[in-house]
């Protein structure tokens, strides 16, 4: 599964570790994210789609091999 977080911060102008403090969880966990090495949970793809007030579907997206 892609997303679209890192470029998402840059519009926001966050870093990893502001996004981390906003939703609860560690820089380590937004860098793993956003090398597709972790998918979040549902509970925490709905708090980054409201950080960013896009909807889930527009911040992941699954590919074929998913």
């Amino acid at each position: 599964m892609k997303n679209t977080l890192k470029v998402q911060r840059a519009i926001l102008d966050l870093t990893q570790d502001d996004l981390a403090k906003k939703i609860g969880v560690s820089r380590q966990t937004i860098n793993s994210i956003e090398k597709n090495r972790y998918v979040p949970s549902t509970v925490l793809a709905l708090k980054l789609s409201k950080v960013f007030n896009i909807s889930v579907n527009e911040f992941f997206i699954l590919e074929e091999e998913d």
